[in-house]
């Protein structure tokens, strides 16, 4: 192991990784050299940043802390360190089960960890991070929390109210990161809808994006987890009038029939949600929406899920994610419905509204071939360049490939010409 060395490891989602940028800016400013994901663990001190939402995730996470127990055994390692999401639900249960590991925190006093190593929290570094990502673009993280009550989710159990960070400070750290060279921003949270309600009484997520719009050096700011219950309808005209706003929401629909919208908990009607998704499309002429489903949950029947497989065919959603119904303790869902429906129609299902969304994605990757781009160029890979045009968030949708005619800069922007499509991949040329 080496000396004065942490490793830390991230997993779950974005929002995760923010506060590990974060910590790891603590503690570099602290005198630690800092690795994040590294292929082999060899810190004296390594952090693992947990998931609990749901049971792939937890059992990620405690595979992750099992693996590194062992090599704390043969001394390949000094002490683990566990925070995030699945300390925060089951502290107690993880002190008892794993006492190889030399302290849990939660979600939100992972700052004691900085003290409880001797050092100071540095309160002048609070905007702060270091990026794990390209250094042309970061997450930014505008609200903890959740008010929702969804049938299904453990998030707001984990994490509690929604609570807003200031405008201010947001778009403070937003000039903070431009002046390090970071030019595109993924606007999270886990509801961007209700952005605002808590702190000003009021939505304000079309103020805060039109401040952020009005940074010099924001290049694009592309939108995460807007929620369709209350939708601020007002951040349309927003990403209409805005060239740096990318023409993209990511808003979780996950299902359309009403009996499972009620059974969820989701406080929108199929009929709401239909002419939500036909107002964007006519507010913001060419806008990608992203979306996730949910299939197989208690109470689904054969009606309910033919209903989403039209909807899908329908909506021609050109990015969506689906995941099975897996049941998950402490939520209304659980305490509430038996999981009456088998893992193999479970995954029967998953499997049917895939298929149709891949004929969709590739339906919408063709219609770009013969046009023009604005791409961003994200790394330098094998034969090609990989970048992405404003339709495109890091990590989950389709990439740009281009081929090495021309010498080209990670982190620049380029006129790019669609030449050819596969499902999750365009091809391109420099112009």
């Amino acid at each position: 192991m080496v000396k004065n060395h942490i490793d830390i490891i991230t997993l779950g989602c974005s929002k995760n990784l923010v506060d590990s940028e974060q910590l790891i800016k603590q503690l570099a400013s602290n005198g630690y050299t800092v690795s994040h994901d590294p292929e082999k663990v060899k810190g004296e001190i390594v952090v693992v940043n947990t998931c609990g939402f749901i049971g792939d995730a937890k059992e990620e996470s405690i595979n992750m802390i099992l693996e590194l127990c062992e090599a704390k055994k043969h001394k390949k390692i000094g002490k683990i360190i566990v925070m995030g999401c699945l300390s925060e639900r089951y502290m107690a249960d993880l002190e008892g089960e794993l006492p190889e590991v030399d302290k849990f925190y939660g979600k939100f006093n992972w700052k004691q960890l900085i003290s409880d190593l001797g050092k100071n929290y540095r309160s002048d570094l609070a905007l702060e991070r270091v990026l794990t990502t390209p250094k042309h673009y970061a997450y930014i993280k505008i609200a903890e929390g959740c008010n929702r009550a969804c049938s299904y989710c453990a998030i707001p159990i984990i994490t509690g109210h929604y609570h807003s960070r200031p405008i201010e400070e947001i778009v403070n750290e937003i000039k903070l990161l431009v002046s390090q060279g970071v030019k595109e921003f993924q606007i999270i949270a886990q509801d961007l809808s209700y952005y605002g309600l808590d702190l000003y009484k009021e939505m304000k997520l079309a103020e805060l994006i039109e401040r952020i719009s009005d940074v010099p050096g924001v290049e694009w700011i592309r939108l995460h987890y807007a929620y369709p219950s209350k939708f601020p309808m007002n951040v349309l005209k927003v990403m209409r009038e805005r060239d740096n706003v990318c023409k993209y929401m990511d808003i979780a629909l996950q299902h359309i029939s009403d009996n499972m919208l009620t059974k969820m908990r989701r406080n929108v009607t199929k009929q709401q949600t239909l002419d939500l998704i036909k107002a964007m499309r006519e507010e913001v002429p060419g806008i990608h929406i992203r979306t996730t489903l949910l299939v197989g949950h208690p109470g689904e029947t054969e009606d309910d899920f033919n209903q989403l497989l039209e909807f899908v065919k329908e909506a021609k959603f050109e990015r969506m994610g689906a995941f099975a119904y897996s049941e998950e303790e402490g939520t209304y869902a659980a305490k509430t419905y038996k999981d009456d429906i088998g893992e193999d129609v479970k995954q029967e299902r998953l499997d049917a509204v895939m298929a149709i969304q891949e004929r969709v994605a590739a339906e919408s990757n063709q219609s770009k071939v013969g046009k023009i781009f604005k791409v961003i160029i994200d790394k330098d890979e094998g034969d090609y360049y990989v970048g992405r045009t404003q339709f495109d968030s890091p990590e989950v949708d389709p990439e740009v490939l281009i081929e090495k005619s021309k010498d080209l800069k990670i982190g620049e922007f380029y006129q790019v010409l669609i030449t050819d499509a596969e499902t999750f991949e365009l091809f391109g040329t420099v112009q």
